[in-house]
């Protein structure tokens, strides 16, 4: 079951139904504005909703208005103090679960909640959709960034550039923003202006009147036109040819374009996301981009982190990925052992995402026994020096677990791992030695009484440690 959100910027009002939801064992998520939950909808959906209305920043109302757009099938129950009753009635023709008079009875908010879950989970049952699995996964705290971006940008129009290396998700981001926007309802049209021919990039782009040129028997509307009032996203915009440039700069510009033939203007209204993996900045420098478009669609740049970056995410992708080849395919599920986890973890994987979901789905196909080991993987993903991989493999063991307690909010984070780490090399020191001290505190590169006193704080004195 997905969780209950509650959203007041009263700690206490939080704490009380914190509280009831747990002796319930309900899942629940706790924010203390309106704004900190519309950029969790980034990242996850809950079940249900139950808001506060007088908050700093957004409004309880505000939040209804978006997840009434976004979301109508989300009970939202709206939490009112009496005076605020009045407005928040006429607020519930918009499509208010419920309203909840504070102060409240907790037994009655709970029979309240327990209603509204059981209408959200009859409507999911009735809808083949799963709107709420994200698209884009990621607990690392770059794609953390990412995900605040995408719910800052929520409510703009502003031209946005993203950046990242191929497979990192870009049309992923670009349709997120697009999805979180007031254009949602809007189409949304997607152009890789490096796939397209040079001779026929115009024509698709602004489209061409009949007769404009051999073969145009019929007007044609370009992708400006079908992005009306919505997002044209423009993939690969640093390969796109110099007079291309021109005539893009001419409409973000003025805001006015013309069909190929034709010879009167016609007005855009769409707003342009922008990605390439290449630095435009160096393309500008080389004369190979104009500058004056880069200054035109760098007014809001998003960055995305290749993989090697995030490579606590690996895990968390390589399970969807799996669960989402396995649906498709209508086959059981497979499972990655920790061991080829942590060497997919260690992995650069130039191809990124696209790689990563690629592997899963070979995987799916190709893998005899339900859990994957490292001899399981292509052949071309087990290259390279074994003595590389275990260097290699430690280190994002290690990163996958501080990962893991950042996110518990675990306390002295440092001191716990560096007591694990010194004990386990004393401990394999000692065992390769026989017990031998002497040997073992050479190894280490530590004095004997050094070596004596660590082993007396760890409380190893019981391993027979010589």
């Amino acid at each position: 079951m997905k969780s209950v959100w509650i959203i007041d910027d009263d700690r206490s009002i939080r704490w009380v139904l914190e509280k009831a939801l747990s002796r319930e064992e309900i899942e629940y998520k706790s924010f203390a504005s309106a704004d900190e939950a519309l950029n969790e909808l980034t990242v996850s959906l809950p079940q249900i909703v139950i808001s506060d209305i007088r908050m700093p920043g957004s409004s309880g109302l505000d939040l209804l208005q978006t997840l009434r757009r976004k979301h109508p099938a989300l009970p939202v129950i709206i939490m009112t103090a009496y005076s605020d009753l009045e407005s928040a009635v006429s607020s519930f023709q918009g499509g208010a679960f419920e309203y909840l008079p504070k102060p409240f009875d907790v037994n009655h908010a709970v029979e309240l909640i327990r209603r509204a879950l059981a209408q959200s989970q009859r409507k999911q049952s009735n809808s083949n959709e799963n709107p709420d699995a994200p698209d884009i996964l990621g607990h690392a705290p770059a794609m953390q960034e990412v995900f605040r971006a995408i719910g800052r940008l929520a409510q703009s129009n502003a031209t946005v550039l993203i950046n990242g290396e191929s497979g990192t998700g870009k049309e992923l981001v670009a349709q997120a923003l697009h999805r979180h926007s007031a254009r949602a309802d809007k189409p949304f049209v997607a152009i890789n202006t490096a796939a397209i021919p040079k001779d026929l990039l115009e024509s698709e782009l602004f489209g061409h009147e009949k007769g404009a040129f051999t073969g145009a028997n019929t007007t044609r509307h370009g992708r400006f036109e079908q992005a009306e009032g919505g997002t044209l996203f423009l993939d690969e915009i640093g390969d796109m040819p110099a007079e291309l440039q021109t005539r893009l700069l001419r409409v973000l510009s003025d805001g006015n374009y013309y069909r190929v033939g034709g010879h009167q203007p016609i007005k855009a209204n769409v707003r342009i996301i922008a990605a390439t993996h290449q630095n435009l900045d160096e393309r500008v420098k080389r004369g190979l981009f104009r500058e004056d478009l880069f200054h035109r669609l760098n007014v809001i740049r998003l960055r995305l982190p290749p993989l090697r970056e995030r490579r606590e995410d690996i895990p968390l992708l390589a399970k969807h990925f799996l669960q989402k080849s396995a649906k498709e395919l209508g086959v059981e599920q497979k499972t990655l052992s920790e061991a080829a986890l942590n060497y997919l973890a260690a992995q650069d994987i130039p191809g990124n995402v696209r790689q990563l979901e690629n592997l899963c789905h070979w995987l799916t196909v190709m893998t005899p026994t339900q859990q994957v080991e490292i001899a399981d993987l292509p052949a071309e993903w087990r290259e390279g020096s074994p003595a590389e991989s275990v260097n290699s493999d430690w280190r994002a063991a290690l990163a996958q677990q501080v990962a893991l307690a950042l996110q518990r909010n675990e306390p002295n984070i440092l001191d716990t791992f560096n007591k694990d780490f010194e004990r386990t090399l004393i401990t394999q020191a000692l065992q390769h030695t026989g017990g031998r001290r002497i040997e073992a505190a050479a190894l280490l590169g530590m004095g004997r009484n050094t070596l004596t006193r660590k082993i007396q704080e760890q409380g190893m004195d019981d391993t027979g440690a010589a």
